[in-house]
Parts: C-alpha cells; sequence; structure tokens
C-alpha cells in the first residue's frame, strides 16, 4: 500500500510536471550555483592569486578551493530545489483546495511525501546536469577518494532534506504561509551547514548549532570523499551521525504533522 502510494504520488507529480514545467523554479535554482560558482572563479585567480590561506587549508583538508566550492554550491542549491519541492507539498494541495481531501484519504502521510520527494529528486538531478558544463567551462574538476563515500553522502544528504522537509511542510500549512519559513531554513542552513566554508570559521557556539542541523554531517561526508581525500570507513562515522539526526528530525517532523493539519483545517474553516 506504501509503496503503491508513493509510485502513484511521484506519477502524478510527473504528470502535472510535463504539461506545466516550473522554468522559473529551475532557472531560479541552477542560475544562482552558477554565478557563486563564477564569483568563486573571480575571486580566486583575481583576488586570491590562486591560493588559499592556511586557515583555509586546516579547516578543509585541501587547498582545492575551487573543487571544495563547487562541490558546495551543488549540494546547498540541490537541498534549496528538494526543499522548494517537498516541503510545500502539503502548502501547495492547501492553495490548491485540495488538503481536505488530502487528510481524509486513506493514504498515509509518509508514502505521500515520500513519493512527491522521489520525484523531486530525479527532476532537479535533470536539471543539475546543466551545473556540469559550467565546472567545464571554468575548468574545474572535483577529484573522488571515495566514489562510494560520495554516493552514500548524497543519498544522506537527500534523506536529511526530506526529514527536514516533513516538520517544515507541517509548519507551512500550519502558518499558512511558505517564503519566511523557507527562506529562514535557507539562510541559517547557508550560514551554519559548512557548504562552501569550513565551519571552524563560525564562532564556537555556531559551530555547535552546526552540528544539530540535519544537512551538516552530509555536507561533511560530500567533502570528505571528495576534496578531503578521506576512504569510506574514515567516513563512517560521519554517516552513522548523519542517519541518527536525520532519524531525530523525521520523528519529530511525523509527530508534529497531525497537529499543524488540524491547524490548517481550523484556519480554513
Amino acid at each position: 500500500m506504501s509503496v503503491a502510494v508513493a509510485r502513484a504520488t511521484a506519477w502524478r507529480t510527473w504528470q502535472v510536471t510535463r504539461r506545466a514545467y516550473p522554468w522559473t523554479y529551475a532557472v531560479g535554482t541552477v542560475l544562482p550555483a552558477a554565478l557563486a560558482l563564477a564569483l568563486g572563479v573571480l575571486g580566486y585567480r583575481a583576488i586570491g592569486g590562486g591560493t588559499v590561506a592556511d586557515d583555509f587549508t586546516e579547516g578543509t583538508g585541501t587547498t582545492a578551493y575551487l573543487a571544495y566550492l563547487a562541490v558546495g554550491v551543488i549540494a546547498f542549491q540541490f537541498t534549496v530545489r528538494l526543499i522548494l519541492w517537498s516541503a510545500k507539498a502539503l502548502i501547495t494541495e492547501q492553495r490548491e483546495g485540495t488538503l481536505a481531501s488530502l487528510l481524509i484519504a486513506p493514504a498515509r502521510r509518509f508514502p505521500y511525501l515520500a513519493g512527491f520527494t522521489a520525484f523531486a529528486v530525479l527532476s532537479s538531478l535533470a536539471e543539475f546536469l546543466v551545473l556540469g558544463l559550467v565546472l567545464a567551462a571554468f575548468g574545474i574538476a572535483i577529484p573522488v577518494s571515495s566514489p562510494a563515500g560520495l554516493l552514500l553522502g548524497a543519498a544522506l544528504l537527500i534523506a536529511a532534506v526530506f526529514a527536514c522537509s516533513v516538520g517544515l511542510g507541517g509548519l507551512m500549512i500550519a502558518a499558512g504561509e511558505a517564503h519566511i519559513s523557507q527562506n529562514t531554513v535557507f539562510a541559517v542552513l547557508g550560514l551554519l551547514g559548512g557548504f562552501t566554508f569550513p565551519r571552524a570559521y563560525l564562532p564556537a557556539w555556531a559551530q555547535w548549532c552546526a552540528e544539530l542541523l540535519p544537512t551538516t554531517a552530509a555536507v561533511d561526508v560530500l567533502h570528505g570523499a571528495t576534496t578531503g581525500g578521506r576512504t569510506l570507513v574514515e567516513l563512517l562515522p560521519g554517516l552513522g551521525t548523519g542517519v541518527l539526526v536525520a532519524a531525530a528530525y523525521l520523528l519529530l517532523g511525523l509527530l508534529y504533522l497531525p497537529r499543524a493539519e488540524a491547524r490548517a483545517v481550523e484556519r480554513t474553516y
């Protein structure tokens, strides 16, 4: 039953998107990634003279600034894109007037959201292939020390964003708004998550807060499996930590979701 719900949700979303593809979302997510890479290349070559400071090397374990930046930018923009799809699934139903029908349907919410996220992952991956052309144009090559670690890190990032999106989606329908909620999450993740600069640059309290974010461990694994030069064995502790944090977020989100749905119904009627 759960698998059928997830498959049906993904198929329905594909049919809708195929007929009315949201180009504005795609361009609005991919273009900032390309611009961030362009600014990074400009700063590294024109201002930094092609070198990095010792504290950057100490915090990241690499001197390959552009490769490190590319991994972080792609991971962050993929996170943004996935949240724009997954966390807004329920509020989209609310805006279209179909939330009440969804709430009384026999399908559970987890497989519904999982199916929506599965489609979002596939569509986002297709869109982000464009960034491969950007990397080639700038001559940026990303080393991979652990292919298995890279794949597991990507899977962990997807799981972490999904776990975050469940609770965030509930917050959106309860509050009846999406922009403030999602943009706040984007800002927090971008500043604290260690996507494009080492977290050692942050104050000590901010570094502690970063450890509580669901995406932090996944980003560390992605950097470690590429520019960090780590093996799969060395990445396992980070993977384990990420799974535990993501599971905690998912559990809290699923527990909160029924209350959020009740609040959404109260606001409507």
